[in-house]
């Protein structure tokens, strides 16, 4: 396979695009499970809603790490390790890989991202019964819009993959 500049990547890309297409269809429900949380806790007040939509963000997260897992093993060939190996994934997302891919990411993605990033590592280290509406509410609020914006920064990432692959 050759990228845009006519160098051999070696790889394949096919599977990375089938996972990157399934992972944001599944991401698009998880949004979906976060808005009706909203609108239940709403109506409610049920902190039960609290616990959902902390764990739905926390998915979410965790579904647009899968993808980057994917890029990094597939595209790459390269993956972070190390006790950071998270934060440095997420950033390398972020980087052009001279000869293989453009930047996936644009910065200012990473940095929101790196937000939910943190918010996931406080999910998996308090207890449900710790979460409550204002320490979910700044990431719900803005989850929709930013899940556009990747969504936008992904599918190009697919359309470059798929031009290079022919």
């Amino acid at each position: 396979k050759k990228n845009r500049k006519g160098r051999s990547c070696g790889v394949t890309p096919q599977p990375v695009v089938e996972r990157i297409v399934e992972e944001l269809e599944e991401l698009r429900q998880v949004i979906d499970r976060i808005q009706e949380g909203i609108e239940k806790l709403e109506q409610t007040n049920d902190s039960l809603y609290t616990d959902s939509i902390a764990l739905n963000i926390h998915g979410f997260y965790n579904g647009l790490e899968r993808i980057f897992e994917h890029v990094a093993r597939g595209i790459d060939q390269s993956l972070p390790r190390g006790g950071q190996w998270h934060q440095e994934l997420l950033q390398q997302m972020g980087r052009e890989f001279q000869g293989v891919r453009p930047a996936i990411l644009s910065e200012q993605t990473i940095n929101e991202l790196d937000e939910y990033r943190s918010f996931r590592h406080v999910v998996r280290h308090i207890y449900p019964s710790q979460f409550n509406q204002t320490l979910i509410e700044p990431f719900a609020a803005k989850i929709e819009v930013l899940f556009e914006q990747i969504s936008k920064e992904l599918q190009a990432f697919v359309s470059f993959l798929e031009e290079n692959a022919s």
